[in-house]
């Protein structure tokens, strides 16, 4: 029976429990700190932060404070936009490692792609700032690499690097599901992850989605984390309330039913952030 726990494998054979702990928007101090706390209480072995989200310090205390091994909890973070290029990268990731506490990384994602729009070059910013990732997983410092919110286009100016990118965290929920880039990782063995797998909370009023969850007696939230695991991406819920981290892992003890899954998949485009990482300007 599967569980928080269990796990994909990555295109290197390297094991990420299925449901990771998301802690964007989660503010650095004693909220992110218990919020860390709370979900490896819950059972989360998975931590999702990032240089942007200034909350590395404070997710790196939780771990320590917690207990449990380092080795035990899949720690990811990400590469922040200024710091792209060779050097560039090197030097923030030793920046993470130092903010974390921590002297070697399981995941370490591109945050976002340069694009079109801002750089005329931004094929060889994103080419050589994965040649810097990629010579630090060469060098065991981290375990797998991968982008975010990567579309096809800048997917695909990857694919011919020496190493491809394990993972693609994008935003994917009911009614955004981006077919076509999920369609090309799947093509390419690169594991899908979610982020705001709930639409950022812009789902929880959804009226379809209440109705399909009621009956199976689950919260929208649960049922947003379950759809986006049964197709086989993996969701990053996110929360600061001890009680809503509890209730998002409640979620293996149901499958919703395929006429369901298909009502959802027909879901007009809903709760998207605006975000295009063809279009963004940060």
């Amino acid at each position: 029976m599967e569980h928080l726990t269990s796990t994909f494998k990555l295109s290197n054979g390297v094991e990420i429990p299925k449901v990771g702990f998301g802690t964007w928007q989660t503010p650095d101090g004693e909220t992110a700190v218990n919020a860390v706390k709370q979900a490896l209480v819950s059972g989360y072995r998975h931590i999702d932060t990032a240089a942007a989200y200034k909350n590395e310090g404070s997710v790196g205390k939780a771990i320590r404070e917690s207990g449990i091994a380092r080795e035990d909890i899949f720690i990811t973070s990400k590469l922040w936009n200024e710091d792209r290029g060779y050097e560039n990268t090197k030097q923030a990731f030793e920046n993470t490692l130092k903010e974390l506490g921590t002297d070697y990384l399981d995941l370490y994602l591109i945050h976002w792609p340069a694009n079109e729009k801002q750089f005329d070059d931004w094929k060889e910013i994103n080419l050589d700032t994965w040649k810097a990732m990629t010579e630090l997983y060469k060098e065991g410092k981290i375990k797998a690499i991968g982008v975010s919110n990567f579309m096809t286009n800048h997917l695909e100016a990857l694919l011919d690097a020496e190493v491809k990118p394990m993972v693609n965290q994008i935003e994917y929920h009911p009614g955004y599901t981006q077919d076509a880039v999920v369609d090309l990782c799947r093509k390419h063995d690169i594991l899908v992850e979610a982020w705001s797998p709930i639409g950022s909370g812009r789902l929880l009023e959804n009226e379809d989605l209440t109705k399909i969850a009621d009956k199976y007696e689950k919260s929208v939230a649960q049922l947003c984390i379950r759809y986006v695991l049964q197709n086989d991406v993996l969701p990053l819920p996110k929360s600061v309330t001890p009680s809503r981290i509890e209730e998002n892992t409640d979620i293996f003890d149901f499958e919703i039913m395929e006429q369901d899954m298909k009502t959802i998949d027909a879901m007009e485009n809903v709760g998207f952030s605006g975000m295009d990482p063809n279009d963004v300007d940060f």
